[in-house]
């Protein structure tokens, strides 16, 4: 019976983990404009965001991460795809923005995910068993929620190479197409000329 609740229960935390500690989002950021948003957390509370560029440009954005205070914790120009993850020192809430200020005219199509921990202070009165038990459903639960974001991400790249080689196919019969327009054109040029040539010719 202790087994069968210790595995309902396993189950449960490890699902309400993966339900509610993930956010995925996808978002369009228009040329010159930024979008941010904004986590409140506790102190020590491990937080990650994880993005890849969907659509846009050259498929780049500039990544900006801001404490409580307004320090810049983290901050990557013109990245495609990213990871990062860190442990928040103090309360409050933290912003991430994307910044497509840089480009002119093409919006680009974020798609992240931002994944937000426990903080570390609400297990310390567990014991030993259970802390390693718990530890091993938070680590069973990051793994299973970064198969999840690489399977999403993997999609996405495959649909952006997929319309790369469309476009690409595209153009390369377009090419043929006005290859073979020139060379008939200059074909027949050729023939209209001799022709005009010999009937020169033979009125000389």
């Amino acid at each position: 019976m202790e087994l069968t609740w210790r595995s309902l229960w396993i189950v449960t935390v490890i699902l309400s983990a993966i339900i509610s500690a993930a956010h995925s989002y996808t978002i369009t950021v228009d040329a010159h404009a930024e979008e941010c948003f904004f986590e409140n957390v506790e102190a020590d509370t491990k937080m990650g965001l994880t993005f890849e560029i969907a659509e846009g440009g050259f498929l780049d954005i500039d990544v900006t991460i801001t404490n409580p205070e307004g320090a810049v914790i983290y901050k990557g120009e013109r990245e495609s795809s990213g990871l990062y993850t860190f442990s928040a020192p103090t309360a409050g809430k933290y912003t991430y923005c994307f910044s497509n200020k840089m480009s002119t005219m093409t919006p680009k199509v974020v798609m992240f995910n931002l994944e937000v921990g426990e903080a570390q202070h609400k297990s310390q009165d567990a014991d030993v068993d259970h802390n390693k038990l718990e530890d091993m459903i938070k680590e069973l639960a990051t793994t299973l929620k970064t198969v999840k974001h690489e399977q999403e991400y993997m999609q996405v790249r495959d649909r952006i190479h997929r319309e790369i080689n469309e476009s690409t196919n595209s153009r390369v019969v377009m090419w043929s197409i006005f290859e073979a327009s020139v060379l008939l054109i200059m074909t027949f040029g050729q023939v209209y000329y001799l022709k005009r040539f010999f009937e020169v010719q033979r009125v000389v």
